[in-house]
Parts: C-alpha cells; sequence; structure tokens
C-alpha cells in the first residue's frame, strides 16, 4: 500500500508542479492580492483534481478518448483560457496600487480554479494514460482499499502544492514592481493563449 501511495503522490506532483493554466491563474490573481486569491485559485482546482482521479480509478478516464465527449470539453477549456489570456493582457497596465477592479474577478477565484482543472486541456491525455494503469495497479474502485489509497496519496500531494505555489506567488506579490507586473500579466496573458490555440489544434487534428 506505501508503494501506491507514493506513487499517487508522485504522480500527483507531476501533474501539479508542470507549468499550466491553473497556475497561470493563480500568478494572475495573487499579483494582485497575494496569498489568498492564489490559494483560493489553487483549493478550486483540487474540485477537478479529484474529479479526474476518481474518474479514472473507477476505470471511467478511458471514455474520454471517445471524440463525441472528448472534443467539447476540450473546446470548451479552450474557450475559458482564451478569455482568460484576453483579461490577463488588457489588465496588464493596472497595476493593483491604481485599484482597478479587474474583469477576471466576475468570476471568482475558486470557481475559476475549478472550471480551469476540470477543462484542462492537458488533463485528458494525462488521465487516459493513467486511466489505462489502474487494473495493474489492483485500483479498479475508488471505495476499495487501494482506491482510497491511491486517491489519498493524490490529494495530499495536491494539497502540498496548493500552499507551495501560493507561497510563492505571495512573495512575488511582496517584491512586486509596475514593470514586473505589466511583463508577467503579458506573458501570462500569451502563455494562456498559446496553450488555447494548441488545444484548438489537437482537437481540429484529432478531426479529421
Amino acid at each position: 500500500m506505501l508503494a501506491l501511495f507514493t506513487y499517487a503522490f508522485a504522480l500527483a506532483l507531476a501533474l501539479c508542479l508542470s507549468p499550466g493554466p491553473v497556475f497561470a491563474e493563480s500568478l494572475r490573481r495573487g499579483l494582485r492580492g497575494g496569498f489568498r486569491p492564489a490559494l483560493i485559485v489553487q483549493f478550486g482546482s483540487l474540485v477537478g483534481d479529484l474529479a479526474w482521479a476518481l474518474a479514472a480509478s473507477a476505470g471511467l478516464g478511458l471514455i474520454f478518448s471517445v471524440p463525441a465527449l472528448r472534443l467539447p470539453l476540450e473546446f470548451a477549456g479552450a474557450a475559458f483560457l482564451l478569455w482568460l489570456a484576453w483579461s490577463s493582457l488588457r489588465t496588464a497596465n493596472s497595476f493593483p496600487s491604481l485599484g482597478v477592479v479587474a474583469p477576471e474577478e466576475r468570476i471568482g477565484p475558486f470557481l475559476s480554479g475549478a472550471l480551469l482543472s476540470l477543462t484542462n486541456p492537458k488533463n485528458i491525455p494525462f488521465w487516459l494514460a493513467v486511466g489505462a494503469t489502474m487494473g495493474g495497479l489492483g485500483v479498479s474502485t475508488p471505495v476499495s482499499a487501494r482506491g482510497a489509497v491511491f486517491l489519498a496519496g493524490f490529494m495530499a500531494a495536491c494539497v502540498a502544492c496548493c500552499f507551495v505555489a501560493a507561497g510563492a506567488i505571495a512573495w512575488l506579490h511582496r517584491h512586486l514592481t509596475p514593470r514586473l507586473f505589466f511583463g508577467i500579466n503579458v506573458l501570462t496573458g500569451l502563455a494562456l493563449a498559446a496553450l488555447a490555440i494548441n488545444s484548438i489544434t489537437m482537437a481540429l487534428a484529432s478531426m479529421l
């Protein structure tokens, strides 16, 4: 069981510590508000992390290999990424000390994190690969002993990564300057747009 817990923990670290839209959104929120909004985005992402982990441990991850189910999720995720990219670029000149309310605040940080993790384009191939190995690990259902251990290891690493990411962003927030704020927002916006375009390109290619 310890080996399974360690495997799940390492799996979550590989997923959470790789650059992606959840961290980009945490960074964008945290640049304005510091630790708390960045952590709330991270906590919101746990909704998607848990949902994907439950699906994989229940053997449901493979259903997203069906184009009719996968493609709408990919396009929805890409559309949300494009909206966040536009918001980031639009507010690049609105340094927090100016007191300007960012347009992305229309969606709360928790909901934003949850939507991003649920529709994250990289989650589909990641969990398709993991789901294919679940049987070999002896995990056939999340309510079994091995399924519970897998989920415990995975979510423990996810929660730890939430605090690490929010802490790093809070440190950056304390040393923020208008020029740095502008540069990070522009780079974040471009990165989100690139992720969206890549997701759309791959989705269109799979339809051909």
